[in-house]
């Protein structure tokens, strides 16, 4: 799994022109599902999602030891499947999509995840899995890291 975690003042997520996801201050985070991830990797994801001290403690302060996790501030998380994560441009000007998996892998582990970092009493909201989505993230900092696990 691949996830690329930014830290936001607000994201969402439009589908057709209607919003079917957004969030103020928190976490919008990129998943990409590769064809041999295990629910095991999921659940350290969420936890490595939800434990993060990336946010900004209720002083507003950005010093690295005074940031806290979502749990710890309060915040949100916007999740977004997203399989061109996965991309492979290393050979010639279009991208190879063989390492992304097949929607009835991906889906499955995308969704568990949402319920993994739910879990943790985070309000989680997603994109539409497998739409064309427009994403709009407003990067706090900018504040952005990239977990392969």
């Amino acid at each position: 799994m691949r996830a690329v975690i930014q830290r936001v003042t607000r994201a969402s997520v439009t589908v057709q022109g209607q919003i079917v996801g957004q969030i103020d201050t928190g976490l919008a985070v990129l998943v990409g599902i590769t064809y041999d991830d295990e629910p095991e990797q999921v659940a350290k994801l969420a936890r490595k999602i939800t434990q993060l001290k990336i946010l900004r403690d209720s002083s507003g302060s950005d010093e690295p030891k005074q940031r806290v996790d979502v749990v710890q501030a309060g915040a949100s998380v916007l999740l977004v499947s997203q399989f061109t994560l996965y991309a492979n441009a290393n050979k010639g000007t279009k991208p190879s999509w063989t390492h992304a998996a097949p929607g009835k892998i991906a889906q499955p582990l995308f969704d568990t995840l949402v319920a993994e970092v739910a879990k943790y009493g985070i309000a989680v909201q997603t994109g539409q899995f497998g739409a064309m989505m427009d994403v709009e993230i407003h990067n706090d900092g900018p504040f952005t890291i990239i977990l392969d696990i």
